[in-house]
């Protein structure tokens, strides 16, 4: 096995370096739209078979050698770190994360410990197993829940629209609000950093639902948790390329910027040209194929796709990717002639 190089085309784009092709990767590439997923994957809450190194290994293996992306994302769950601490939350089918005992009191931050390396032994030894599979020039992505993101799971206890008791606790109780996220944001870097040390050569910080606050609360209550991750992570792994994300964060993208990542993921809302307007080139871009476009059908996503790489209009710095994940009801075939269609279009 040779460790991923930096000749790796996710890699060079996320350095803003000339590509061979652009890269492509999908967010939820490993899962249920697979037939090959579902005859490993077993019964049981999806924390069942992440704790299953082998089997975490092969599903995060299966779309590389489907699709032939130029990443492979690391099969696992943002609440994993909180699961393996015995917080209390596991992810029910069909609804998402679910606690049956929300955090909605300082007495609830004694089950928030910090995460040990112990805890997640099985994390480490995927990641080991993925890379031994593949070739230098397919690295392996980690990943992690943001603070917000997690915290309105643990706060809410479900899946929620609205995040209520999320915004209650930011708004009556600030001090609480910030223990929590720090809490957060340490298990966010030991997560992230435990996979990197195990051979993974980038991340993604998942912030999927900070559109959901106002750009004044994001930058007093959630920026400086996140900022403080790819800060750490930086220090701990300098060089190694961090991607932010989130949906319907348009109005957030300045401020998600400023938390130091080096690649900032774009969902179907914002053309990759406005934000390179706004951002300037100090950072990569990734995305932005509506996922919604690849359950119409291959023209249409062909089309889509298309439309992607014209708003990219060359420029290096940009990995392709959906604007959100992988929707269970994809055609794999659809996403592959995705794979196959970028990579000619760009091949240099």
């Amino acid at each position: 096995m040779s460790s991923p190089s930096v000749d790796a085309p996710f890699l060079l784009a996320a350095q803003r370096r000339p590509v061979p092709h652009t890269p492509v990767w999908f967010m939820r590439q490993a899962g249920r739209s697979l037939p090959e997923y579902r005859a490993v994957r077993g019964d049981g809450s999806i924390l069942d078979a992440v704790r299953r190194a082998d089997v975490a290994a092969e599903i995060t293996l299966q779309p590389v050698r489907r699709y032939g992306v130029d990443a492979a994302v690391l099969y696992s769950d943002i609440v994993v770190p909180a699961n393996a601490i015995g917080f209390g939350i596991d992810v029910s089918p069909g609804t998402g994360p679910v606690a049956d005992e929300p955090l909605r009191a300082r007495s609830d931050l004694a089950r928030l410990r910090p995460l040990e390396l112990d805890d997640i032994d099985y994390v480490a030894d995927a990641v080991r197993l993925v890379c031994a599979q593949l070739p230098s020039t397919v690295p392996v992505l980690a990943f992690a829940g943001a603070p917000f993101t997690v915290a309105s799971y643990l706060i809410e206890g479900r899946p929620s629209r609205t995040y209520e008791h999320t915004k209650a606790m930011i708004a009556t109780d600030e001090a609480l609000w910030h223990d929590v996220c720090s809490r957060l944001a340490e298990q966010a870097i030991t997560f992230i950093d435990v996979q990197l040390s195990a051979g993974a050569r980038g991340f993604q910080l998942f912030d999927s639902w900070a559109g959901t606050l106002s750009a004044a609360d994001y930058e007093r209550y959630v920026l400086p948790h996140s900022r403080r991750v790819f800060a750490e992570l930086a220090e701990r792994h300098p060089g190694v390329p961090g991607i932010h994300f989130g949906i319907g964060c348009d109005h957030l993208l300045e401020s998600m910027t400023a938390a130091g990542p080096s690649v900032v993921g774009l969902d179907w809302r914002t053309p990759i040209s406005a934000a390179r307007k706004r951002l300037g080139d100090g950072v990569a871009f990734q995305g932005n194929l509506d996922p919604a476009l690849v359950l119409a059908g291959a023209d249409v996503a062909l089309a889509g796709t298309e439309r992607v790489l014209a708003d990219n209009d060359g420029h290096d710095g940009h990995i392709f990717n959906l604007g959100h994940g992988v929707n269970p009801a994809s055609d794999p075939g659809v996403l592959k002639a995705v794979v196959d269609l970028v990579h000619e279009r760009t091949a240099r």
